[in-house]
């Protein structure tokens, strides 16, 4: 009964790592263990539906995409044990539409301000982290320094809800097909809930003014010449930019190590780098005759001479310290560490307002600057699409063409007020 209580003033993390999922032993979790078998046996039932789903996303899909699963799941199934007190094969298209009323106010003893660990290690255990929360609500990157906090303010973006939603979409279609559940509510409580906003609005795309991204590449290139333990991070921030990658897609992983000798040249002497992108597809990008010396440079750093040969085993982006190559994680430090000193000198220079996105700025956003500067150049659309490894134009299309909207504002500004 006394955890009983715990769990109800306090939901606790369910499901640790993939690495760590695939040896799941409840004897390795005893504060877990305790729970599920304290409470209804349908509580332990459904964490092993959760257990075999979350299992089949990391054996199949990406790390981030299993972490976005588990964040989701996770919620879903603490909300069916301490709130709704209801198995999830019994809920109907209300319950999920009450469940979408519950994230889009959660109780602020939901909610965390900090990215957390789900678990410690206590004498030899695996414990639950007393900071850790299913939600989290954080200040701005640009406005940390002044932001106050109110949890009561928690709001989840369109983004996230759709999210949410698709999630558990994906997890009964996955019960369905094992016999686990007869039937899909979340599907259909998607279409009802009132929580969507039909969006017509002009959409902003994350990236970098012509400007802005001079000054990043600018403070890059300074920063190497100034000491050569940065050409990596002027080679990180050239290739996502310029060969609009994902942070991941430089990144060490399980089933893909990046090497020079995925760059290779074709018999008209054109540079391409082979890349293993979302879904576990490989893709070829066209790589620019302009990014080539930064190639070279970055070789030069590491004792290796010219452009690289197509057997060559060197790791792309390689620990500091260490064998293998580097994190996602890793990787961003990298880039950030190259904004926080380009803001610093355009904000000296140009002053703190047109400074202000590069405070704001992701790894993400060199790759959406790099295809939204091509588009703008006039490259045709669907050469754009195949090197950002778009399943479809269209989607390229919606997320980067801002061309009519553009002449839109433009014409907007020559209205009269008399």
């Amino acid at each position: 009964m006394v955890l009983q209580i715990m769990l109800l003033t306090k939901p606790v993390p369910l499901y640790p790592p993939y690495i760590d999922l695939c040896d799941f032993d409840f004897d390795d979790y005893p504060q877990l263990d305790k729970i599920f078998s304290s409470n209804e046996p349908w509580w332990l039932e459904q964490f092993n539906w959760g257990k075999i789903f979350l299992t089949y996303i990391g054996r199949n899909k990406s790390a981030h995409t299993y972490e976005r699963f588990r964040n989701d799941v996770e919620r879903f199934l603490l909300w069916s044990f301490i709130v709704k007190k209801k198995p999830i094969d019994q809920l109907r298209k209300s319950d999920l539409l009450e469940y979408a009323d519950f994230c889009w106010q959660p109780p602020v003893d939901w909610i965390g301000t900090s990215n957390q660990e789900r678990f410690k290690i206590t004498n030899g255990y695996s414990a639950a982290n007393e900071l850790w929360f299913p939600y989290k609500i954080q200040a701005p990157k640009s406005l940390k320094s002044q932001f106050v906090i109110d949890k009561k303010k928690y709001r989840p973006s369109q983004q996230t809800l759709s999210s949410m939603f698709t999630a558990i979409i994906v997890f009964y279609n996955y019960l369905m097909a094992e016999d686990f559940c007869i039937g899909n509510p979340a599907q259909i409580a998607k279409k009802d809930c009132r929580h969507f906003i039909i969006d017509s609005q002009v959409k902003e795309i994350k990236r970098l003014t012509g400007s802005q991204w001079q000054f990043v590449l600018d403070t890059a290139v300074e920063m190497a010449d100034e000491n050569a333990m940065f050409e990596r991070n002027l080679f990180v921030i050239a290739s996502l930019k310029t060969l609009f990658l994902r942070i991941s897609e430089l990144s060490e992983r399980p089933n893909w190590s990046p090497t020079m000798g995925h760059f290779w040249q074709d018999d008209d002497e054109n540079w391409w780098l082979k890349i293993f992108g979302k879904s576990r597809k490989l893709r070829d990008i066209t790589v620019p005759i302009d990014f080539l010396p930064f190639l070279e440079r970055y070789r030069a750093s590491r004792g290796l001479l010219g452009l690289p040969s197509s057997n060559e085993n060197s790791i792309l982006v390689e620990k500091v310290r260490g064998q293998g190559g580097m994190t996602s994680r890793h990787l961003r430090r990298l880039v950030q560490s190259v904004f926080d000193q380009a803001h610093e000198n355009m904000r000296r220079s140009e002053g703190e307002n047109k400074a202000l996105k590069l405070k704001e700025a992701s790894a993400h956003w060199l790759r959406h600057t790099g295809a939204s500067m091509e588009i703008e150049r006039g490259r045709p659309l669907k050469d754009i699409s195949e090197d950002l490894g778009h399943a479809s134009m269209a989607t390229t299309d919606t997320v980067y063409v801002q061309s009519e909207n553009k002449k839109r504002a433009e014409s907007g500004k020559r209205r009269k007020v008399d």
